[in-house]
């Protein structure tokens, strides 16, 4: 048991439970005198020198996350230990310099710096303009001019509380202003209702509770003025914890879950109430009445207070455990501790998990401890080995799953290999247990200790990774260019490594500007092919925005979903491979997307289409496709591709459709009736008829209708009625009776060619419609009519003139017709 002494020596007892605090890193590579950025866009390695977290405005992001800095320019400095240009600074969790970009000059003052859920850089200046950069590369987002978050003549910034989302500022007028979407190009900042601070009063400190924790789904302000707590959000603002009397208030934080707030009072007591302030759950004593630097929880059990040289953690019960440095500190929450950062260490101090404790506590007899003993003594070739068995046999589920379950929470290697032999000892009597189980722990701990190693400074515990996920571990891999590690992971773990591969692919491309393309095509392809049905277009379309056009149309050609592919092959100006790839997917959906893109490309660019008519008519599914389109909505277009294809007589019917819906339309109509649209259409088509023999037909129509169409139109302007264009020769014919102007009427039958007989039925027609029966019978007695009288007794009859029919009847010489009109009279008359 003396491993398991030394183990619970480095404890420390607060109120029942055990805390520990493990050094992750130390030295880190910014202690040494001399340190050396990564290069970086601001133009190369620099030297950075020592990092003093006393005199540098320091952010780190957390599970984990990388550390940036920038010197303070409000504190004095020593030139000789500092360079004279302030430098933006990035480094991993482990002090390995990533990235350093020039800070630019003649920026308002920094206030504070932040990460976002994203891993994205987030500079507040003192004005309340946001600068944001990209990681690893420090490059600026969007652009290098900062965003303005505050309303004019606000004042500046007075305090401000980053957390995964946004940012909610303090104005030095005592405004809140919030942004919840501080990670878009355009975010939109609100301010919150007036705190109702008089002049004479101050606000002392600021926290946030975030959205996620409120019912209303956006933060809530807490500031700490004078003796009251105010919560300031959207609708209104509300004093809290007046009944507690517990007076100004100077430092506040949080807890990770939403629900509490430790709050540091003016007479030097620690608090920890509710988040509605109901009341007091516990309340601390604190030697000092002097507000602590930080405050921060860690966990849910306790929490920190630092002041200079001084870290003091605070249970609910039993007195505090102290820590004393002698170097600055910074306090970087997690979700199950906090990582404590120093100029020269990384730290990290958490409660000790209730499965260590059980295995490694003095004294401790249980199940765990006695399996862990039981390995021990089977390594010594000692019989003591089973008789521990035999005391935990029927807990020995238990007793597996307590040495698994602390190993995943160890930073010590050894340790975990110690921990897991002591559950395979057990495993080989327990086939109850899931075997499963044991596998994934190793498998966790073998990505934990990977991202763990100084050159990669992750330091992820087994919680933090639960709650990031596999797949945001390695984006934040690969962001940070590990590519090789994230890969590994992600074959190692059964994960899509398309992610990976697609995201090398893309930096490699911007990184090789002096690689020829088909050297660089060769490499790319090498990896890209490790992964079955990875996107090529979407590396294509990187090298295209890089400006390497050339190689896009190379990658693309090895991509295999048309959907894709097409529309890349149009952005790089791949028009007929384009077409030629849609029409062989046999998407008709493609083949319209690369013939609209074509055809509106030739009407920005002003171009003749006869390039276009040429390429679609050699294909026949782009032409038919192209043919049903226009008929609805390009006929111009479709009559030039019929007349540039030699399609003579499909350009006349368009002609022709044409003129019919002119008539559709008065406006079209209206003119010189020679030269009228609706006539010139219609000759166009003559025309085009004429020019082969297998079409008079439509010619000798076409030539007629124009001819027709003259005649109406001079009748239209002779009686200055639009009642003629689009009739029939006949109708028009019956118009002009009906109208009194008989000599038109006879003109047009001259004009036409109208038979006699059809010109009996007409004008008797006609004059019965006027009920000109004086007309009607003068007509009858001209001459015997050519097709009999049949035509004046049937337009009597529709007529309703059964009287007049009875006029003509008797002249019917063929007795059908006789009988038949006869009957028709009668029945009618019956009726």
């Amino acid at each position: 048991m003396s491993s398991s002494v030394s183990v619970a020596a480095e404890w420390d007892l607060l109120s029942d439970r055990f805390y520990r605090r493990i050094t992750i890193y130390s030295p880190l590579p910014w202690s040494s005198p001399a340190t050396t950025t990564a290069s970086s866009s601001g133009g190369g390695s620099s030297g950075v020198g020592r990092l003093d977290l006393s005199t540098h405005i320091v952010a780190a992001a957390p599970f984990g996350g990388p550390i940036a800095a920038v010197r303070d320019d409000s504190k004095i400095v020593q030139l000789h230990s500092e360079p004279s240009r302030r430098r933006l600074l990035l480094f991993s969790s482990s002090g390995h310099p990533l990235a350093s970009s020039p800070w630019t000059p003649h920026l308002p003052r920094l206030h504070s710096l932040a990460f976002s859920s994203s891993l994205n850089l987030l500079a507040l200046l003192s004005d309340g303009s946001l600068l944001r950069f990209r990681l690893p590369d420090l490059n600026p987002i969007t652009s290098s001019s900062p965003v303005p978050l505050l309303p004019p003549a606000s004042g500046g910034v007075a305090d401000a509380v980053f957390w995964g989302g946004g940012v909610a500022i303090l104005t030095e007028d005592n405004r809140v202003v919030v942004t919840t979407d501080i990670e878009v190009d355009d975010p939109h900042p609100r301010e919150l209702a007036d705190p109702g601070v008089a002049e004479d009063e101050q606000v002392l400190c600021m926290a946030v509770v975030e959205p996620q924790f409120v019912m209303s789904g956006s933060p809530e302000v807490l500031l700490a003025v004078g003796d009251r707590v105010v919560a300031v959000d959207e609708d209104g603002v509300q004093v809290l914890g007046e009944a507690l009397e517990i007076g100004p208030v100077q430092k506040m934080a949080v807890s990770p879950n939403g629900k509490l707030l430790a709050a540091f009072a003016h007479d030097g007591r620690l608090l920890v109430i509710p988040t509605d302030f109901s009341r007091i759950i516990f309340e601390y004593e604190c030697d000092s009445a002097l507000p602590p630097d930080q405050i921060a929880w860690c966990g849910l059990d306790s929490v920190l207070l630092y002041w200079s040289e001084v870290l003091l953690m605070v249970g609910p019960n039993g007195d505090p455990v102290q820590y004393n440095y002698d170097e600055p500190v910074m306090l970087i929450p997690e979700c199950d501790g906090v990582r404590i950062l120093t100029n020269s260490s990384m730290e990290f101090l958490h409660r000790v998990p209730d499965s260590t404790t059980l295995i490694f506590g003095i004294g401790s007899m249980s199940p765990a401890a006695l399996l862990y003993d039981a390995r021990d003594h089977y390594d010594k070739q000692s019989a003591k080995a089973y008789d521990n068995y035999q005391l935990i046999s029927s807990s020995l589920p238990e007793a597996i799953e307590a040495c698994i379950d602390a190993a995943g929470y160890e930073f010590d290697v050894s340790r975990q290999h110690t921990l897991l032999r002591a559950a395979t000892y057990g495993l080989a009597f327990c086939s109850r247990f899931p075997h499963g189980r044991f596998q994934e722990m190793c498998k966790i701990l073998r990505v934990l200790n990977a991202v763990r190693d100084p050159e990669i400074g992750m330091p992820l515990t087994v919680k933090q990774y639960k709650l990031l996920t596999a797949t945001v571990l390695i984006g934040r891999l690969i962001n940070a260019n590990q590519h090789l590690l994230a890969l590994r992971i992600s074959e190692y773990l059964n994960l899509n490594p398309e992610v990976v591969i697609m995201h090398w692919a893309c930096e490699k491309i911007t990184a090789s500007a002096a690689i020829p393309d088909v050297v660089l095509l060769e490499g790319l392809l090498d990896k890209l092919r490790l992964c079955k049905g990875i996107s090529y277009a979407a590396v294509a379309a990187h090298a295209d925005n890089s400006g390497r056009r050339k190689l896009a149309a190379m990658l693309v050609d090895h991509e295999s979903q048309s959907s894709k592919q097409i529309p890349l092959l149009l952005s790089i100006d791949e028009q007929d491979k384009a077409l030629q790839k849609s029409i062989d997917s046999g998407d008709t959906d493609l083949v319209y997307l690369v013939l609209f893109h074509i055809w509106q490309k030739i009407s920005v660019e002003k171009s003749a289409p006869l390039d276009f008519f040429g390429v679609i008519n050699a294909r026949p599914l782009a032409r038919d496709l192209f043919i049903a389109y226009a008929r609805h909505s390009k006929h111009e277009a479709l009559k030039d591709f019929f007349l540039s294809t030699g399609r003579l007589q499909d350009a006349g019917f368009l002609l022709l459709k044409e003129s019919r819906e002119l008539e559709r339309n008065p406006m079209a109509s209206k003119g010189s009736p020679l030269h009228g649209p609706q006539v010139r259409l219609v000759e166009q088509a003559h025309r085009l008829f004429a020019e082969t023999k297998e079409h008079l037909f439509e010619s000798k129509s076409a030539e007629e209708h124009a001819k027709l169409l003259r005649v109406q139109h001079q009748l239209e302007v002779s009686t200055k009625q639009a009642i003629f264009v689009g009739s029939s020769v006949s109708d028009t014919i019956k118009t002009c009776i009906v109208m009194g102007n008989e000599r038109a009427a006879v003109k047009v039958k001259s004009e036409f060619k109208v038979p006699d007989k059809r010109w009996y039925w007409l004008k008797s027609c006609a004059l019965a419609t006027v009920g000109n029966w004086d007309a009607l019978e003068t007509f009858s007695r001209e001459k015997r009519p050519p097709g009999g009288y049949k035509p004046f007794v049937e337009a009597c009859i529709d007529a309703g003139q059964k009287t007049e029919a009875l006029k003509y009847i008797p002249k019917l010489t063929d007795p059908g017709e006789r009988s038949e009109v006869l009957v028709r009279i009668r029945v009618d008359t019956a009726c």
